[in-house]
């Protein structure tokens, strides 16, 4: 218990400023609308990812997406996404860890397919292939 009150301060903390838009596009809800995977990347990945997906180290390892050999596989990318990595939180309901993820929000399918593709087409990454929400769907945890 004492390491997870730490790892969600740490989050608090840590992304508190860059989360913030989402609780007024929340608006209490446990889905977000976002448009594109761009405003997805924007408002949710790049306070600790940064704006230019070139990660950070600090006072935690976010991973870059740019030259990340991993983004080659889409549904890698979704599953990331969807049940979290390290200290990544996750942001798909139903989760491999339960039904929590970061202040309860969600992405849905089609949002997770956005951001994951736009996170694979950005940053000087050049995969062609497009992840369909149908398929996002699939790699849901049941």
């Amino acid at each position: 218990m004492k390491h997870i009150i730490k790892y969600l301060l740490r989050s608090v903390l840590f992304t508190g400023l860059t989360l913030a838009p989402l609780f007024v596009l929340a608006d209490g809800a446990d889905t977000l609308d976002f448009v594109d995977g761009k405003q997805v990347y924007e408002h949710i990945c790049q306070g600790c990812h940064m704006p230019d997906g070139k990660g950070a180290v600090g006072a935690g390892y976010y991973p870059a997406f740019a030259g990340n050999p991993n983004l080659a596989s889409a549904q890698y990318t979704a599953l990331v996404i969807l049940i979290g990595r390290r200290n990544m939180p996750s942001f798909g309901k139903g989760n491999l860890v339960g039904e929590k993820t970061l202040f309860g929000m969600t992405l849905s399918d089609e949002e997770v397919a956005s951001v994951a593709n736009y996170i694979r087409s950005h940053f000087g990454n050049a995969f062609e292939d497009q992840l369909t929400a149908a398929e996002v769907k699939a790699l849901r945890p049941r």
